[in-house]
């Protein structure tokens, strides 16, 4: 089946280009679109497409808002921006959006950030991912939380990106076996997804530059 799509943005050109690009792919269609937050919200709920691309600057509600709004549903928010700021990424992090990527990274990677987010994986621009959480990290916590050898490894891997198939190639694993220590993770620490588990990762240190 299509992965179903709603693109939120107040820029009506990007909003074509976006359409234009994930209706060409075999596996996705837009059902949708948005020119400000409070419309993507409402008609996310409305309608329940799979993924939610999402600006960060838009009328009504920002990015930010739509992924806090939808968090807990079955809808997938990805933050597409021009705006790479820290506090963009780490907010997204901390609000459960299931990727976080600039529009200059080109379709291939809004694409793969689509797919990711569908195989329940995260994608976030590779010049934002090392740079931001080396220079500034999140705010320290303290890791009261007790994990097995393996799930370190796995958490680790996590923080840094890696979707379920990297990380189950380089620690020997299936990617079942992944997906079951990360199932537990979430359990462990609370978390919503993967994305709320790099978040905690790097506030309690288990994850550093």
């Amino acid at each position: 089946m299509s992965t179903r799509i709603l693109i939120a943005d107040d820029q009506e050109g990007i909003r074509s280009a976006f359409r234009m690009i994930l209706d060409a792919q075999p596996d996705m269609t837009v059902v949708a679109e948005a020119a400000d937050g409070r419309t993507a919200i409402d008609t996310a709920k409305a309608i329940e497409p799979d993924v939610v691309l999402a600006d960060i600057r838009m009328p009504g509600a920002d990015g930010i808002e739509v992924a806090r709004a939808l968090a807990g549903t079955d809808i997938h928010v990805v933050i597409v921006t021009t705006f790479g700021l820290d506090e963009y990424v780490h907010a997204a992090l901390r609000h459960g959006a299931a990727g976080f990527i600039l529009k200059r990274s080109g379709p291939t990677l809004l694409i793969e950030a689509i797919r990711a987010a569908m195989n329940g994986d995260m994608l976030i621009s590779p010049q934002l991912t090392v740079r931001l959480l080396r220079r500034h990290g999140l705010p320290r916590q303290t890791p009261n939380v007790v994990l097995t050898e393996r799930e370190d490894e796995v958490v680790a891997l996590l923080a840094y990106g890696r979707t379920n198939a990297e990380i189950a190639a380089e620690l020997f694993l299936s990617p079942g076996t992944v997906k079951n220590h990360i199932a537990a993770i979430q359990r462990k620490t609370g978390s919503r997804n993967r994305v709320a588990i790099a978040a905690w990762a790097w506030a309690t240190g288990r994850a550093e530059p």
